[in-house]
């Protein structure tokens, strides 16, 4: 049971207020009588982890926080939100409630929603958190697996944790807990679609290798940093696997599907007016010659993902207009650093940005962005460019 007088107005407002260092507070004590200096820390130390990850919890008074530990795994907002999207209907299973973000953005889609999570002390927090943000969610302090291995739900939803007990952090399917795998055939067996989020990363041919029925992965970075993989797994449905990248930018929502054994052809050419870097969405999923396809754009080299055209166009990333090429050597680059300050990246390429950074004697930042690869003639290069 949580220490009710946590949620007391004078508590509250001292938690929502604090600045300073814990660790002082920590040596302090607590204000309060009937709060521990634990208590207290742990309420501080976690809502300040989710401000930006979750900021309907941060922001909503009389939330109660677990420990850090807890929010390790805990999906952000706009990826649950967007999760939430491609499922709905009467009844779900989240089966790894968690601190329950996915539980309460399913809420908004489903009738009904049965959040399932075995750890009491993060189930009672829960379970108080959706009556102050006034989702009506059954909150059930069990074993999720087992429970729809015995019973069916329309949809089942799970997010296997990604902490093993002799192997601390791990990402294989087989290695988390729960075990998917090896129950795959009896949640299939008891639902219309199982919804599964796996870490990052998790390769997709290692992830095919360990499901069944598999009809959709997502991909999803939020600024350009892949947080999950979605897989929606539909029991006898003959389709064609689809592979959705989504990148959600400060300013607008980046996609990029295909399916999963169509194979083309790239075109290659040497650099032109502009240069092209593909979100880290894209990137996950592999997909190289497709985005040469079906953009009409140029590879740079077979094992260099950068694209290249003669005009602008929208693309699901970064895009530059190419302002010179020089060839990588002594002579040539010492000439070309007419500046102190650029963004370098590399792709394709011997040494790394730290490596060059010292070697060039540059620092970061501006509105210069340098481009360090191998051309299609196998030549090393340097492309200079500006932002578009």
């Amino acid at each position: 049971m949580f220490n009710k007088s946590i949620l007391n107005t004078e508590v509250q407002d001292f938690i929502r207020n604090f600045e300073g260092e814990t660790s002082k507070l920590a040596f302090s004590g607590s204000p309060f009588e009937a709060v521990s200096i634990r208590e207290l820390l742990q309420q501080i130390e976690s809502r300040s982890r989710i401000e930006k990850k979750l900021p309907t919890w941060f922001s909503t008074r009389n939330i109660l926080y677990p420990p850090k530990l807890n929010l390790e795994q805990t999906s952000s907002e706009i990826t649950s939100e967007y999760k939430a999207s491609l499922v709905k209907g009467e009844l779900i299973a989240d089966i790894t409630g968690g601190f329950g973000v996915d539980s309460y953005y399913f809420s908004k889609k489903f009738d009904e929603v049965h959040y399932f999570e075995l750890n009491e002390s993060l189930s009672e927090i829960v379970r108080h958190n959706f009556q102050v943000l006034g989702r009506n969610i059954k909150c059930f302090n069990e074993d999720g697996l087992n429970e729809v291995l015995n019973k069916k739900y329309p949809v089942i939803y799970a997010d296997p944790s990604r902490r093993h007990d002799s192997k601390g952090k791990v990402f294989f399917l087989k290695d988390c807990q729960p075990n998917i795998p090896d129950n795959i055939d009896e949640i299939l067996s008891n639902c219309k679609v199982f919804l599964l989020k796996t870490s990052p990363m998790l390769d997709l041919t290692v992830g095919l290798s360990e499901l069944k029925d598999v009809s959709e992965i997502h991909i999803v970075a939020v600024d350009n940093d892949v947080k999950e993989l979605l897989w929606l797994l539909e029991k006898g449905k003959a389709s064609e696997l689809k592979i959705k990248t989504i990148n959600f930018t400060k300013t607008e929502l980046e996609e990029f599907n295909f399916n999963w054994n169509e194979t083309v052809k790239a075109k290659y050419s040497l650099p032109q007016e502009y240069l092209y870097e593909p979100n880290a969405a894209i990137l996950k999923s592999g997909a190289f010659d497709l985005i040469s396809k079906k953009l009409n754009l140029n590879k740079i080299e077979v094992n260099t993902h950068l694209y290249t055209s003669d005009h602008l166009i929208d693309f699901p990333g970064r895009r530059f207009k190419i302002e010179k090429v020089v060839p990588y050597n002594k002579k040539e680059i010492k000439s070309a650093l007419a500046f102190k300050k650029a963004n370098i990246t590399t792709r394709n390429f011997p040494e790394s940005v730290a490596t060059l950074r010292k070697k060039w004697k540059l620092s970061d930042g501006g509105n210069i962005y340098l481009f360090f690869t191998t051309n299609l003639e196998g030549k090393r290069v340097m492309i200079v460019c500006s932002k578009v």
